[in-house]
C-alpha cells in the first residue's frame, strides 16, 4: 500500500513525490532478475495508476513475489527501470510503502494491541500515539475484546469483508494498493485492473473485464428430450454434465441456434448465457503464457 501525496526529501536528497505525469504510481520497464544463473523475472512491464487497487496474479514460482520486492526497493534488478512514487530507489521513501507479505513475523508472547503499536513505532509513530491507535484500530473492526490477548491465543481469521472495506477506503483515500493473492476471487471483487505474471513474463495487464473478454461466453442449456435431430444443431465443443449442455457461445450468436433447436422439437427447457469468470480467464492465459515458454525453450 503506498501513498502518494508530496512529502519531505529522502536521504540523499532526492525529492520524494508522486504519481508521474501519466497518473502512475508504479512503472516497470523490462524488469529482469536472476538468481544463480535462473531467470526469476524476464522482462516485466507494469503500470500502476496512483489511487487504484491493482491485483498481481499468477501461479506459485512465477515471479510475482520476485517482483514485488524489486518493486519495494528490497533486492535490486539485473536490468530494468522501476519508479515507485516517481522515485526509481523505491527504499529510499520505504516510510511511504506499507507491506504486508504472506508470512508474518510477530512476538507470540506479545499482546494484540502492543504488537499493532510496536509495528507503528517502527513507522515513527509515538509509542503513545502508536498504543491509542492501535487499540482504535481493533475497536474498529470489532476486535477490542483481543486486545490484551497474546498473539499466540488468537485465531488466524479475519473477517474478509471488513478487511476488504479498509483496502477501498485506504484506495479512496489516495492510497495505491498493489494487491496479490492466489483467490482469484479476492481480486475479482476488489480489482479494477490487474497483471497477471506466469514464467516471470507478464502474458496480460489490463481491467478484469478485458481478460474475461479473452474467453467466449458459455451457453448453459437443458432440454426436455435426450436426443434426436436436434443433436446437430450444437456446436462441436457441446458437452452433457447431468441435465445440462455446456458449449461457447456460436459466432452468430444465439437466435439462430434457437432457431434450429425450435425447428427440430428440442424441447427447450431453460437456457442462459454466462460471461466467463476471471478464474477461467487466468487459467487460460496462465496455461498459454506457460506452454509458450516451454515451446521456446525445446526451440533453444
Amino acid at each position: 500500500m503506498m501513498k502518494h501525496e508530496l512529502g519531505p526529501t529522502a536521504a540523499g536528497g532526492n525529492p520524494v513525490t508522486g504519481p508521474n505525469a501519466a497518473g502512475l504510481a508504479i512503472e516497470a520497464r523490462g524488469l529482469v532478475k536472476r538468481f544463480d544463473g535462473f531467470t526469476a523475472v524476464d522482462g516485466v512491464d507494469l503500470e500502476v495508476p496512483a489511487g487504484a487497487i491493482f491485483g498481481v496474479l499468477g501461479p506459485n514460482g512465477a515471479g510475482k513475489t520476485t517482483t514485488l520486492r524489486m518493486l519495494l526497493g528490497i533486492i535490486d534488478p539485473d536490468e530494468g527501470l522501476r519508479r515507485t512514487l516517481g522515485h526509481e530507489r523505491p527504499h529510499e521513501i520505504a516510510h511511504r510503502i506499507g507491506y504486508l507479505p504472506e508470512e508474518r513475523g510477530l512476538y507470540p508472547a506479545m499482546k494484540a494491541f502492543e504488537a499493532i503499536a510496536f509495528l507503528g513505532a517502527l513507522r515513527g509513530l509515538p509509542l503513545g500515539e502508536a498504543r491509542s491507535r492501535a487499540r482504535a484500530l481493533l475497536d474498529e473492526h470489532g476486535l477490542g475484546y483481543a486486545a490484551e490477548r497474546q498473539i499466540r491465543q488468537l485465531s488466524k481469521g479475519l473477517n474478509q469483508g471488513k478487511l476488504e472495506e479498509t483496502i477501498r477506503r485506504l484506495a479512496a483515500a489516495g492510497t495505491t494498493v498493489l494487491f496479490s493473492t492466489h483467490v482469484i476471487a479476492h481480486a475479482e471483487r476488489l480489482c479494477e485492473r490487474i497483471a497477471i505474471i506466469a514464467r516471470g513474463k507478464v502474458p496480460f495487464t489490463g481491467p478484469v473485464s478485458e481478460a474475461r473478454d479473452r474467453l467466449p461466453q458459455q451457453v448453459r442449456l437443458e432440454l426436455a428430450r435426450a436426443d434426436g435431430r436436434w443433436r446437430a444443431a450444437l456446436p462441436p465443443d457441446a458437452g452433457r454434465e447431468g441435465a445440462f449442455w455446456h458449449f461457447s457461445l456460436p459466432p452468430g450468436g444465439v437466435e439462430p441456434l434457437l432457431r434450429a433447436l425450435i425447428e427440430r422439437e428440442a424441447g427447450i427447457l431453460s437456457l442462459s448465457i454466462e460471461r466467463p469468470g476471471l478464474h477461467d480467464a487466468f487459467v487460460a492465459i496462465a496455461g498459454e503464457a506457460a506452454a509458450k515458454a516451454l515451446a521456446e525453450e525445446k526451440e533453444r
